[in-house]
C-alpha cells in the first residue's frame, strides 16, 4: 500500500536501533566478487555467529536465493553449532549482502505502534556497482513481505548514511547526502526536508567526511553512532598522520557540543595485500540487537578497549565480539549487513 502523505504528517518516525525488534534481516553471502572463494568460508562462519547471537532475543529473517540454497545454509548453520530456531528463511533473490542500504527503513506510529516502511531508491552508492543495482528491487520485496504501509520519497538514500536516537535527531554526512552521485538536483535544504518528513526527525546533525577505505562516500555508521538518547560514540584516530585523524576530530568537535560524546578508538589500518587497498575497519559499525550488541573486532590491540566502552554504553546487553576481518574485505561490516524491523504494538 502506497501513500501520498508523509510519515511525519501521519505520526510515524524511525525508532532508535535499541528499541525492541520484531526481527533482524540478513542476506546470506554468496557474491564471489565481494567475497572470493578463499574468504567466503570465514564470512559464512561470521554469519553463523551473528545469527546464533541474535536468535536468542529476536527472529532472524534470512534471505536465500532458492530452496537449494536454503538447504545448504541449514547445513552450514548446523555444522557451526547454530540451530535454525527463530530463523525464518525467505526465498528472495539478492545480488549481495548489504541489507542496511537496500533494505527498507522501518517506522512506527508514535501513538498506535503501527509499523510502516520507507523505500528509498538504491543506486549502488552512486552507480559504483552496476551489478548490485538490482538489489533496489530486493528492498521492495522485503518491504512487501512486512505487510505494512510503504512510503516512497523517490530519492536515493542508503540506511547506512543515517543514524537516529528516536527522539527527533539524526546524524548524517555531507560527503554522502550532498554527493552529486545521489540526488544531484536536491539542495541541502530539500534533503533536510526529506529527512524530516520521512524519518520523523526535527534535528539534523551534519558531519563532514567518513573514514578512509569506505566506498559508500562517508556513511555515518562507520564512525558516529547513537548509543543513547543523548549519547553518541564517535571513532577517533590518535595517529595524526593517518587520513582519519582530521575528519574524526572534526566530527567529535561538532558532536561534543550537542551530546555526551564518547571516544571509540580505531583499529590499526587493515590493508588488502592483493589490491593494496585500505578496508573500512571500524568498531563503530556495531549492531544493537534485543539482547546483545554485535561488535566487530579485528585481532587488534584496541579490541578490548572497544569492548569495554560498548559494555559501558549498553550495560543490560551482552557485548558479543564478532571477528570481522573477512567481512570488512567486502567494504562493509556488521551494521552494513543487518536491518532491524521494529516490533509493532
Amino acid at each position: 500500500m502506497a501513500s501520498n502523505s508523509t510519515p511525519k504528517s501521519l505520526g510515524f518516525s524511525m525508532p532508535a536501533e535499541w528499541s525492541e525488534h520484531e526481527a533482524t534481516w540478513l542476506s546470506w553471502p554468496k557474491n564471489e566478487l565481494t567475497y572470493p572463494s578463499d574468504i567466503i568460508g570465514a564470512v559464512e562462519k561470521t554469519y553463523c555467529k551473528m545469527i546464533a547471537s541474535l536468535q536468542v532475543g529476536e527472529k532472524v529473517k534470512l534471505l536465500v536465493d532458492s530452496e537449494k540454497e536454503e538447504e545448504r545454509v541449514q547445513k552450514i548453520l548446523a555444522a557451526n553449532g547454530t540451530n535454525d530456531s527463530n530463523v525464518l528463511f525467505h526465498r528472495i533473490k539478492s545480488a549481495d549482502v548489504w541489507m542496511r542500504d537496500y533494505g527498507p527503513t522501518f517506522l512506527l506510529h508514535k501513538q498506535s505502534g503501527k509499523k510502516a516502511a520507507v523505500r528509498w531508491i538504491f543506486n549502488a552508492w552512486g552507480g559504483k556497482y552496476d551489478d548490485l543495482i538490482p538489489d533496489n528491487e530486493t528492498g521492495d520485496k522485503i518491504a512487501a513481505n512486512a505487510e505494512c504501509e510503504i512510503f516512497r520519497p523517490n530519492i536515493v538514500m542508503e540506511g547506512g548514511s543515517i543514524d537516529v536516537n528516536g527522539e527527533g535527531a539524526v546524524l548524517t554526512t555531507e560527503q554522502c547526502l550532498l554527493n552529486k552521485n545521489r540526488n544531484p538536483n536536491l539542495a541541502r535544504e530539500k534533503i533536510e526536508s526529506y529527512l524530516a518528513d520521512y524519518l520523523g526527525v526535527s534535528d539534523i546533525v551534519w558531519l563532514g567526511e567518513g573514514i578512509a577505505g569506505d566506498d559508500t562516500d562517508g556513511h555515518i555508521d562507520d564512525f558516529a553512532r547513537f548509543a543513547g538518547k543523548k549519547t553518541v560514540v564517535c571513532a577517533y584516530e590518535e595517529n595524526a598522520s593517518d587520513p582519519n585523524h582530521k575528519p574524526l576530530a572534526e566530527a567529535h568537535s561538532i558532536l561534543a557540543e550537542l551530546f555526551e560524546t564518547i571516544k571509540l578508538p580505531m583499529p590499526l589500518p587493515i590493508i588488502d595485500p592483493v589490491e593494496n587497498r585500505r578496508l573500512p575497519a571500524s568498531y563503530a559499525n556495531f549492531y544493537i540487537g534485543n539482547k546483545c550488541v554485535l561488535l566487530p573486532v579485528f585481532g587488534d590491540k584496541n579490541d578490548k578497549a572497544a569492548q569495554e566502552i560498548m559494555q559501558s554504553c549498553f550495560p543490560k546487553r551482552e557485548i558479543i565480539s564478532i571477528p570481522s576481518k573477512e567481512l570488512v574485505y567486502g567494504y562493509g561490516g556488521i551494521h552494513c549487513v543487518t536491518q532491524q524491523e521494529p516490533k509493532g504494538r
